[in-house]
């Protein structure tokens, strides 16, 4: 099944450049680009950003430009609009994919081997919509949640009625990655179908554990980072392979 690469990142952050600041000698978005180059199985790639400094970032790695329009890079942009808008430019320079991999610019958590086992797994079963990283959340499970009342007082977020306070009792929890999306253009849209919040996933939408996962928010998320790239430097996407 024909797959393309999709890396976003948008330049607009509460940490200024933070897609290209530099993590062990590289911008931050070369690792998750650099894995998804490192895939057999996908063939072209791409780069949607509003920041010429992004784009040609991730054109010295391979990347094809995609202008991000300004409407589509303000902080309550939603990413489901910015895949869109992907996907159309995509599909006026050649023939559109069956699978995208969707990566994301701030996020060195991303294996070769995971995204290669994400696209297996569509191309074994063309009837799922995606498949997506995700880690087991247990420690902040729903049935824990709590909300603020009119008195300023904690209360329970959702009724669920009575609930073990041992996670082990809990049914399983998991948590959607920030790291990449793999996408059946097949069985997605665009229009709001599919599993709340991150419609554009489908609703056949198969999980693929891995045991950790994050972004770069904060400074500190960087020095973050660079131990996960010491730690796992034989599967990281530059370096050390």
């Amino acid at each position: 099944m024909k797959t393309i690469a999709l890396l976003t990142a948008r330049g607009n952050n509460t940490l200024p450049n933070k897609n290209i600041l530099h993590v062990s000698g590289r911008p931050l978005l070369h690792y998750p680009a650099l894995a998804a180059k490192r895939c057999s199985r996908v063939s072209n790639f791409y780069v949607s950003s509003d920041c010429e400094k992004i784009l040609d970032a991730a054109l010295d790695v391979g990347y094809a430009k995609i202008r991000r329009p300004a409407e589509l890079a303000l902080p309550q942009s939603q990413h489901m609009d910015t895949i869109a808008h992907a996907v159309e430019e995509i599909k006026n320079r050649e023939e559109l994919p069956e699978i995208l991999v969707v990566l994301l610019g701030n996020s060195v958590t991303v294996k070769t081997s995971w995204i290669d086992a994400c696209i297996q797994r569509i191309e074994n079963d063309t009837s799922i919509s995606s498949v997506v990283p995700v880690f087991d959340g247990a420690e902040y499970h729903p049935f824990r949640a709590k909300t603020i009342d009119d008195q300023g007082l904690l209360k329970t977020f959702f009724d669920f009625g009575s609930a073990s306070t041992n996670r082990q009792d809990l049914p399983i929890c998991y948590f959607l990655c920030h790291n990449f999306w793999v996408l059946n253009l097949n069985r997605v849209s665009f229009n709001g179908d599919g599993q709340q919040p991150w419609t554009f996933l489908g609703d056949r939408i198969s999980p693929f554990p891995v045991s950790e996962a994050f972004d770069v928010h904060h400074r500190d998320d960087l020095k973050r980072s660079e131990k996960w790239l010491l730690e796992n430097r034989n599967y990281s996407g530059a370096g050390g392979i």
